[in-house]
């Protein structure tokens, strides 16, 4: 009887998993509680059936200084629901009732963190089954206390590198990082700007060779030709603001279908390559 992973561990599995067939990781990105808690749920428990490898949940928050309009308006809607990261938490516990293999990580800032301590935190998500957080601004610097109480859990901590992390900078970026690196492709907000391929696939070497770590990448990344571009280096593909996007102006059917075809396009993408 094969015993289930979880945390750091169940990110590491699918990886090496996805690995041994030749593919990158399809990464999604939706906003909890977005319109509403049982409609984001929805989507939330489909994105596995609709080739989602692993998940991100975002966390409300009023200033997310690194997301663009679709993600913006995303949270602000959430907000006034009445969402709050307890609530996106428990949305989190659902899903892991039914998916127990697929990786699920929440993503946002660290201010409602910090208000709610680093420990209860990491023991909330350990207790719903989130294997994972991305605090986009938390710099390595400061992120000893949340990282110390993850790491104590066996909860990857990931961090972020950009284009504009240097050599110099590089090592302390990954110093510490778990389950993979996320790597934002453009300098901007997220769903604007469109990343190149041939500095990304460079960027990608460079931080897998730095961190001994898969390497996704994200922020700006909206169509299945884009996305399988970039997923012939990468180690995985995060698409969030044109799901967000899709689930705005079509609610769940149209994003499951969008997250259906940009998922085709992450995982034939190698194959479309050797033939």
């Amino acid at each position: 009887m094969s015993v289930p992973v979880s945390g750091a561990a169940r990110l590491e599995a699918r990886f090496a998993a996805l690995a041994m067939q030749n593919r990158a990781a399809f990464v999604t990105y939706i906003m909890g509680g977005d319109p509403d808690e049982e409609t984001a749920q929805e989507l939330l428990d489909g994105l596995p059936g609709a080739g989602a490898d692993i998940i991100e949940l975002g966390l409300p928050f009023t200033d997310p200084m690194a997301d663009g309009p679709a993600i913006q308006a995303a949270a602000l809607r959430a907000l006034g629901a009445g969402i709050r990261t307890k609530d996106v938490l428990a949305m989190a516990a659902k899903f892991r009732q039914k998916d127990t293999q697929t990786p699920l990580i929440v993503m946002g800032y660290y201010n409602p963190i910090h208000h709610m301590g680093c420990e209860a935190f990491t023991e909330a998500c350990v207790t719903a089954g989130v294997d994972g957080a991305i605090m986009v601004d938390l710099p390595p610097e400061e992120d000893t206390p949340l990282r110390s109480a993850f790491d104590g859990a066996g909860l990857a901590l990931i961090r972020l590198a950009t284009p504009t992390t240097d050599d110099q900078r590089l090592p302390t970026v990954v110093a510490g990082t778990s389950g993979f690196v996320y790597y934002i492709s453009v300098a901007g907000v997220t769903g604007t700007a469109v990343p190149k391929a041939d500095p990304v696939a460079k960027a990608v070497s460079r931080i897998r060779a730095a961190s001994g770590l898969p390497v996704a990448v994200g922020f700006g990344v909206r169509t299945p030709e884009k996305a399988a571009q970039i997923a012939q280096n990468a180690d995985g593909v995060v698409v969030g603001s044109a799901i967000v996007d899709a689930m705005a102006s079509g609610g769940v059917k149209e994003a499951l279908e969008l997250t259906r075809t940009l998922g085709h396009a992450v995982h034939s993408a190698r194959e479309e390559v050797i033939s």
